[in-house]
C-alpha cells in the first residue's frame, strides 16, 4: 500500500496517421519526470484510457500496443525511469480495452515498469479507507463490455471509433488544417455531425462562396425586420410605404440596390424553407426513432446528460460499501469533484484537448468549437484520520488553431468550473446525498 496516490487519465495515446500526435507530450513528460525526483512511497494511477488502441484501424491485437510503444519512445522511456523510482499502475478504460484481452499486454508493459492490472475497477487503501478506481465505460451502454475479456465483444463505440475517428486521422492530411484529428475530442459524438459543419463551414467552403453566404446570413435578421414591417404596414399600423418607400434607405444609392438583393434572396429563401419544413421535421422524427431502436441516438451519454450515469453509479456504490471514502472515474472528459457529506467523487478528466461549442457573435453564422487544455491530476493520501485530496493544473500554452474569421467572430467559452486546490474529509464521517444528485459541473 502507497502512502499517496496520483490519479491521472485519457491520456489516448496512440492512432492512425495524424492521431498519433500528442499536443501534451512536454507537459507529460515534465509531469512524470517530476513524479520520478520525488520519488517515494507513491503510486500513480492511469484510470483508463492511457492508449487509443481503437483509433488504430490497420493492425489489430497486440501490434496495437507494439505501434503505440514505435509512435511514443521518449514518453515510454520517461515511464520506464519513473516507474523505477515508484509505483505506475494502468487500467484498461474502453479505448485501450485490448489490454485487458491479451495476456501478453502485461508482459510488454512491465518492461517499461508498468503494472497492468486488467480489471473493470480496482480499489487501494489511504488510512483507514478505500479508493474505488474504475474507467466508468460499464455506465454508458455505447461503450459497456458485455463480456470482459473478450477480445470480440465490442460495443457500438468501437465500430464508431473505427469507422469515424480513425478514418479521420487518415484523411486529415487532405483537410485545410489538421482540424479532422480533433475529432477524438468531440465528446459525446452526437456532436460529431454539427462539429463537422462548422468547420466545413469556417475552414473547407470555397472562400468565394463564404463570401457570398455570410452577407446572407449577417443580413437575415434584417429581412425579418423588413417582412415584419411590411406586413404591419399592410394592416396600416405603420404608415403606408414606410419601408418599401423610405428616403432614407434610397439615399444609400449602390448599397441600397445591393441590401434589396440580399433582402430578395433571404426573402426566397426563406420561402423554401417554409416549405420543406414539415417534410423536413417528419423525416428527422422518423431518423431519430430508427436510430434509437439500433442505440445508436437515443441511449448512452447524451448532450446534456453529462455525468449523471457515473454520479448515479457512484451514490449506489457508496451506499452499498461504507468503507469507501473516494470514488474515481474518467471517461467523460469533464475534471470535476462532487463532494457528499464526508464522500468525494473525482472525475479525472483528460489531458486531450478539449472543444467547447460556442456561439458566434452574429445570429444564424454556425457555432464555433473553441479549443482549449485543462491538464490536471489529484494527489490522494492520508493525514492522520482524515483524508487529503489536492488538485493541480498544469499550464500549457493554449491552442492556437482557430483561423482569423473564427477568432473575430467567436465568443469567449465560458471557465471551466473551479475545483479546490485541497479537499479534506472524514472517512468516518456521513454520506449526504440527494436522491437526485447534480454535476458539479450543471451546465454539462
Amino acid at each position: 500500500m502507497a502512502d499517496e496516490y496520483v490519479f491521472i487519465s485519457d491520456l489516448h495515446m496512440g492512432g492512425d496517421e495524424q492521431l498519433t500526435a500528442l499536443e501534451f507530450e512536454d507537459e507529460l513528460l515534465s509531469f512524470l519526470a517530476d513524479l520520478e525526483e520525488r520519488g517515494g512511497d507513491v503510486e500513480l494511477v492511469v484510470n483508463g484510457d492511457a492508449f487509443g488502441l481503437w483509433e488504430y484501424a490497420e493492425v489489430t491485437g497486440p501490434e496495437r500496443l507494439e505501434r503505440v510503444i514505435e509512435d511514443h519512445p521518449r514518453v515510454f522511456e520517461q515511464l520506464r525511469a519513473t516507474g523505477e523510482e515508484i509505483d505506475v499502475t494502468l487500467i484498461p478504460g474502453n479505448h485501450d480495452y485490448d489490454l485487458a484481452c491479451y495476456p501478453s499486454h502485461a508482459d510488454r508493459l512491465a518492461e517499461y515498469n508498468l503494472s497492468l492490472e486488467p480489471e473493470i475497477a480496482i480499489t487501494r487503501e489511504v488510512g483507514d479507507a478505500r479508493i474505488w478506481i474504475e474507467h466508468g465505460q460499464q455506465h454508458d451502454p455505447n461503450n459497456r463490455m458485455r463480456d470482459w475479456g473478450n477480445p470480440h465483444a465490442l460495443p457500438v463505440g468501437y465500430f464508431v471509433v473505427q469507422r469515424i475517428v480513425a478514418a479521420a486521422g487518415r484523411y486529415s492530411g487532405r483537410a485545410r488544417g489538421d482540424w479532422l484529428r480533433d475529432i477524438q475530442s468531440v465528446a459525446p459524438m452526437e456532436e460529431i455531425p454539427r462539429w463537422l459543419f462548422s468547420n466545413y463551414f469556417y475552414r473547407e467552403m470555397s472562400p468565394y462562396l463564404r463570401a457570398v453566404v455570410v452577407p446572407l446570413l449577417l443580413f437575415f435578421n434584417i429581412t425579418l425586420l423588413y417582412l415584419f414591417g411590411t406586413v404591419l404596414e399592410a394592416v396600416g399600423i405603420l404608415p403606408a410605404r414606410f419601408f418599401t418607400d423610405n428616403s432614407i434607405v434610397r439615399a444609400l444609392g449602390v448599397a441600397d440596390v445591393v441590401l434589396e438583393i440580399l433582402i430578395a434572396i433571404n426573402l426566397v429563401a426563406m420561402f423554401v424553407l417554409l416549405l420543406l419544413a414539415v417534410p423536413l421535421w417528419l423525416f428527422r422524427r422518423d431518423l431519430r426513432h430508427t436510430l434509437g431502436r439500433f442505440g445508436l441516438a437515443l441511449s448512452g451519454v447524451r448532450v446534456g446528460q453529462g455525468d449523471e450515469p457515473f454520479l448515479r453509479a457512484a451514490r449506489e456504490l457508496l451506499e452499498s460499501k461504507p468503507d469507501v471514502a473516494v470514488y474515481v472515474y474518467g471517461h467523460t472528459h469533464r475534471a470535476s469533484l462532487t463532494r457528499w457529506g464526508d464522500r468525494l467523487v473525482i472525475n479525472t478528466g483528460t489531458w486531450l484537448k478539449k472543444l467547447e461549442h460556442v456561439e458566434s457573435r452574429f445570429s444564424h453564422l454556425p457555432g464555433i468549437y473553441y479549443p482549449s487544455f485543462r491538464l490536471n491530476y489529484f494527489r490522494i493520501f492520508a493525514e492522520g484520520d482524515r483524508i487529503v485530496v489536492e488538485y493541480e493544473e498544469i499550464e500549457t500554452n493554449e491552442p492556437l488553431d482557430l483561423t482569423r474569421f473564427q477568432r473575430l467572430i467567436a465568443r469567449r467559452p465560458r471557465s471551466p468550473e473551479s475545483i479546490p486546490e485541497r479537499t479534506v474529509i472524514d472517512p468516518d464521517g456521513p454520506l449526504e446525498v440527494s436522491e437526485s444528485a447534480p454535476s458539479s459541473d450543471p451546465s454539462d
